[in-house]
């Protein structure tokens, strides 16, 4: 870890200031991403907002992960613009960019067993040789104790389950400390507490200042944490806004492939997506959401 560290050193980086409310942290424009001969991305226009958490949701396949990836500069477009804090992704040297955004893939994977502070720690390489270099082993102790890691921070990563393992990789995202966070899925292998400690987590950065992108399956997680919702559909987006917005449910419907209506919490009014399943024939939503029969189809005013 040391050459990690070394490397980040040689390199002369400028120190990006915090970014000031509501400031544009990313943008993309008209991005278009082909992989194995399929246009996966179709003229993606999306700008990412310093203070706001914005969910990615949409079904399998429908470019969540490519548009993330495309974000971080881990997968290039081809054709349309990404930029991160007013430059192109590509206009910026490596060292440079970790300043700025940080991301989480879906799942972690190292060939040696790190013990899990060590894993964590790495998160602060980008800085080695900076004035906030000093802040290492605060920004480690924080990072580790948000996820609830700190409890066996000797233990190797290897050892570790998949939920504890997607807890320390988000804890080294966390140290990081860039004002951009790019997060694939950082839920999938988490129980239910560790679930909502992760959206916490995530609202906290916004609160502070940060934007953060997280691409979600669970709408309600959406719903409750996210400021703005993006469903993705074929590559394009359909709904972009607030989630009492864009999670409407003949749209939904017709994204998931799946009836689902939409209700409001009856605490908290943020709205809760439920399936209509079979044997539910009477259930309310239904006509609207464009069944029939137990197709979907479109339904006329």
């Amino acid at each position: 870890m040391s050459v990690l560290f070394a490397a980040f050193r040689r390199t002369k980086r400028t120190v990006p200031a915090r970014p000031a409310p509501g400031a544009p942290l990313a943008k993309v424009t008209d991005l278009r991403v082909r992989l194995g001969g399929r246009e996966v991305l179709a003229g993606i226009d999306l700008t990412v907002c310093a203070g706001e958490v914005l969910a990615l949701v949409g079904p399998n396949g429908a470019g969540k992960s490519t548009l993330l990836a495309a974000l971080s500069a881990d997968l290039p477009a081809d054709s349309g613009e990404v930029r991160i804090d007013g430059r192109p992704v590509g206009g910026w040297p490596a060292p440079e960019l970790a300043l700025r955004r940080a991301v989480l893939p879906q799942s972690a994977a190292l060939a040696f067993p790190f013990p899990v502070e060590d894993v964590v720690r790495m998160g602060r390489a980008p800085w080695a040789g900076t004035e906030q270099a000093g802040s290492d082993e605060e920004a480690v102790a924080a990072a580790m104790a948000a996820t609830e890691v700190t409890g066996f921070a000797a233990r190797p990563f290897s050892a570790l389950s998949g939920g504890e393992r997607a807890r320390v990789a988000l804890a080294r995202v966390l140290a990081q400390r860039a004002p951009l966070l790019l997060l694939d899925e950082p839920t999938a292998a988490l129980d239910l507490r560790h679930q909502e400690l992760v959206l916490r987590i995530c609202r906290e950065r916004a609160a502070s200042g940060d934007g953060v992108v997280v691409v979600l399956h669970d709408l309600g997680l959406a719903a409750a944490y996210a400021d703005r919702v993006a469903v993705l559909h074929d590559g394009r987006i359909a709904a972009d806004g607030p989630p009492a917005e864009a999670f409407e449910d003949e749209l939904l419907s017709r994204v998931y492939r799946q009836p689902v209506e939409v209700l409001p919490h009856p605490r908290t009014g943020a709205p809760l997506v439920v399936p209509v399943r079979d044997g539910e024939p009477g259930k309310p939503g239904a006509e609207r959401s464009g069944v029939r029969n137990g197709h979907l189809g479109l339904t006329s005013a």
